[in-house]
């Protein structure tokens, strides 16, 4: 009875593992090597996963199939098409770590079935299983880190478009110009990361400050720490400080309108929020779905907007529910 199934969540700097059978029962990670354009990452992958199936007994007759979220885009559960933080350039990632993988462990590459999609993707299948979207089957999520990332999940599936390129949600071109210091490293300019972003705000936050003379506690930041972060943004503005306050106000009205637009398109039935600045929680919350409501299409306005609930685990569950799903 194949019951087990194994999530893989490829990162830049490491990658995350998880054992299921309906849900998860052990977590592991490694250092992601990079080196020689990545390489080594499939084979340390194949590696890891041999010997923890080894090590609990785990048979080719028990695995229902590895899936596997990779950070970019993603054609037929197989062909990674460019992912800069790997150095992959067409990789044909599933199909690699069947191979390796029933070298290791004796049998033939369809004894072992594994999937890849985009990792952002990922996150969203698994917050609709076991997370913040648990009741739905079609969800938006946009994950506020780094860069801005999203995934669309709609009747239970992963939304990947034509090139596998759908839910780039932080490339939406929704941001005044007044408000862009400098173009988008994608070229483009006036991309929704440029403000909601972790790096975006606290960029968007320093072209603020410049412009205006309005008291604030971020400005003794600065000539403190030489610097302020998203975080000292928010901790600002729940401090009542009102150059803080303007700021996420106009960060959260640009973060509801891209989801107003995405919305009006595909019409979920749940809006949810992760990544690491929706650890500023309620506060952040409450606003995006204020200023969603205010900007959205009739139809949609009521579409509840929540906090994702898996953090870490997001990747994890999702790229093994895409294999479990096929079971069910």
């Amino acid at each position: 009875m194949k019951h087990w199934t194994i999530g893989v969540d490829v990162g830049g700097t490491e990658i995350k593992f998880g054992l299921f059978d309906d849900v998860l029962r052990e977590k592991w990670s490694i250092p992601t090597n990079v080196s020689d354009k990545g390489a080594h990452i499939l084979p340390e992958v194949a590696d890891t996963i041999a010997a923890k199936c080894r090590a609990l007994n785990i048979d080719v007759s028990s695995l229902a199939g590895i899936g596997m979220g990779v950070p970019g885009p993603v054609l037929d559960g197989n062909i990674v098409q460019e992912c800069v933080n790997l150095g992959w350039t067409g990789v044909a990632a599933a199909q690699e770590l069947s191979e390796l993988l029933a070298e290791k462990l004796g049998c033939s590459p369809a004894e072992i079935r594994v999937k890849a999609a985009n990792d952002a993707n990922v996150a969203a299948l698994g917050e609709m299983w076991l997370g913040g979207g648990k009741s739905c089957t079609s969800i938006v999520m946009v994950t506020l880190g780094t860069g801005v990332g999203g995934g669309i999940v709609i009747n239970g599936q992963i939304l990947n478009g034509a090139f596998g390129c759908a839910g780039e949600i932080g490339h939406i071109i929704c941001v005044e110009d007044e408000d862009v210091a400098e173009n988008c490293s994608c070229g483009n300019r006036g991309c929704l990361e440029q403000v909601g972003s972790a790096t975006g705000i606290v960029k968007y936050a320093k072209l603020r400050l410049s412009r205006s003379d309005i008291p604030s506690v971020l400005r003794q930041v600065l000539q403190e720490k030489g610097n302020i972060s998203a975080k000292d943004v928010f901790d600002a503005g729940k401090a009542g400080d009102k150059a803080a306050e303007q700021i996420i106000d106009r960060v959260t009205l640009y973060l509801g309108r891209a989801l107003a637009g995405i919305c009006t398109v595909v019409n979920p039935e749940c809006i949810l929020i992760g990544g690491g600045v929706s650890a500023a929680g309620e506060y952040l919350r409450e606003r995006v779905a204020r200023h969603f409501k205010e900007q959205a299409f009739s139809g949609i306005k009521n579409t509840p907007v929540r906090l994702a609930a898996l953090g870490n685990e997001a990747g994890i569950t999702g790229a093994a529910y895409m294999m479990i799903s096929e079971r069910k």
